[in-house]
């Protein structure tokens, strides 16, 4: 048993002192504070912090049965136990139901020393029983965060399918600069919506979308976000080294991450400060990394959040990046749980130096690696442009159906809209088979399976671009066999769907 802190509560030493030789005799190894009042009591609990409370029942001007009360209101796991001369069976037991975890006569001290380990033994139990209960409520949290999350993205992506789709398609009136302008906002909004979607997606279950991320961008948006919530209290300094610097990783993730730091660095100082806010490029040595970090022999882009406020002891240090620990009386204390997790999901590091007095200082540490272009971006219009194929639309939300047939009409596409599998299979039998199929999975009344289905049986070969939800592997399950099936995830954008489009309508062709 490794060195026990003992408060007595004890108004004749001689009595203290023969008690702790019971503890001597059984080698347990401790340390002792002995108090006879109300106010050293209270110090010594903040103060001495012990783990177990020794105690007569009564002394002048003070109590046990005082000093019990005054204990169970601060900890209801600390073991205390009466040693006294004059405690009778019957004050025994009704110590016992006020909380005292033993009684002990000061006649008959031999058992002292094991009802302390027992004490001590039981006390430990009780606490790792509530950390387990804890961890398991915690689990239920996450738990339930993932399966809002799930649904929220489901109708999230419905809801900005139209924007994306919109937005490309005012942006193709370059004649007219304002339609043009109000095409590029409404796709942008449009897209952030999007990775703000896959970043509450990552959360839950740590997946992450890449992009190429210009650093001095970055921080331009971010100082754009920051206005308005830095009080005049709070000086706030950006300094950053290379604002042309690009790297591979994700705009909407990092944002919030920094946001997410300097809120709470802000929070801390509700009288005034500073607040700094600085990037670098560094080497890392080896050593650096802790055995379970990731390490890379690269360069690191280092961001770090640097405030003046009152710092962190090591027991909220030590708590820090644990789920839903947090100071603050409304926190959820998710924000760095968050930002941890973005980091690390960019093969990064984080470190913080915190102490009471001196402030706080976040590091970042993103590496640099070399990323390819993407030259599927390079598509011009000509590429993409049709030749008057038939395209059958089959898509339940009228928004969505409107907006990619429309799409497909402007470029050269003949797009047939049908808002339900039925509609689908009466334009078939009237019109005949298309060229191509472009099919929701995600509809209720007719779903995309059967309506796929329907359509083989009435003799339809061709490619089909299936709309899903990413990570829908059930659709495709169920999904009848097909030798051109083409899967892309929604909200879809113009480029993506047009450039499968040809894909598609090629390999039919050259498989004929």
């Amino acid at each position: 048993m490794p060195t026990i802190r003992v408060l007595q509560v004890e108004d004749n030493e001689l009595d203290a002192e023969l008690i702790l030789a019971e503890l001597d005799a059984d080698s347990i190894a401790y340390e002792a504070r002995r108090v006879d009042d109300k106010a050293r009591f209270v110090t010594a609990l903040d103060e001495f912090k012990p783990h177990i409370v020794l105690s007569d029942l009564s002394m002048p001007g003070f109590s046990g049965q005082h000093a019990l009360d005054l204990l169970r209101k601060r900890d209801e796991d600390l073991p205390f136990i009466f040693v006294s001369a004059t405690l009778g069976e019957e004050a025994a037991i009704e110590a016992l139901r006020n909380g005292a975890t033993d009684y002990i006569l000061k006649q008959n001290p031999a058992r002292l020393a094991s009802a302390v380990r027992r004490a001590l033994s039981e006390a430990e139990a009780r606490r790792a029983s509530r950390r387990a209960e804890s961890e398991l409520i915690r689990a239920q949290r996450f738990e339930s965060l993932a399966m809002l999350a799930g649904g929220l993205s489901h109708d999230l992506r419905n809801l900005l399918q139209p924007l994306l789709l919109a937005g490309d398609s005012l942006q193709d009136y370059q004649h007219d600069p304002r339609l043009a302008r109000l095409g590029k906002l409404v796709r942008d909004c449009g897209k952030r919506g999007l990775d703000m979607v896959h970043s509450m997606l990552s959360f839950a279950r740590g997946a992450r979308r890449a992009e190429l991320v210009k650093l001095g961008a970055l921080f331009s948006a971010f100082d754009l976000l920051m206005q308005g919530s830095v009080p005049h209290t709070v000086s706030m300094e950006l300094v950053i080294d290379d604002p042309e610097l690009s790297f591979e990783g994700n705009h909407t993730e990092l944002q919030q991450c920094l946001l997410n730091l300097c809120l709470n660095a802000i929070q801390a100082m509700p009288d005034g400060g500073s607040l700094r806010i600085e990037t670098a490029q560094t080497e890392l040595a080896e050593d650096f990394f802790q055995p379970e970090e990731p390490s890379r022999s690269c360069h690191y882009l280092q961001i770090s959040v640097i405030d003046s406020g009152p710092g962190m002891d090591q027991i909220v240090l030590d708590h820090l990046f644990e789920p839903f620990f947090t100071t603050k009386e409304a926190g959820t204390g998710l924000g760095l749980v968050s930002c941890q997790r973005i980091v690390n999901s960019h093969g990064g590091v984080m470190r913080v130096d915190s102490a009471p007095g001196r402030g706080t200082r976040f590091d970042l540490y993103i590496p640099l690696e070399e990323t390819v272009a993407d030259n599927d971006q390079q598509d011009d219009r000509d590429s993409l442009e049709g030749a008057a194929e038939r395209v059958l639309v089959v898509v339940e939300e009228a928004g969505q159906l409107s907006l990619l047939a429309d799409t497909l009409d402007a470029y050269g596409y003949q797009a047939h809209a049908s808002q339900s599998g039925t509609a689908a299979l009466q334009w078939i039998e009237a019109g005949g088979l298309p060229d191509l199929v472009v099919l929701d999975a995600d509809m209720n009344l007719f779903t995309g399976v059967r309506t796929l289905a329907a359509l083989i049986e009435h003799g339809y070969g061709g490619a089909v671009i299936l709309l899903t939800r990413p990570g829908a592997t059930q659709d495709l399950q169920e999904m009848p066999p097909l030798e051109h099936l083409y899967v892309v995830d929604k909200p879809v954008t113009t480029q993506v769907l047009l450039r499968t489009l040809r894909k598609a309508l090629k390999a039919v062709d050259n498989g004929s």
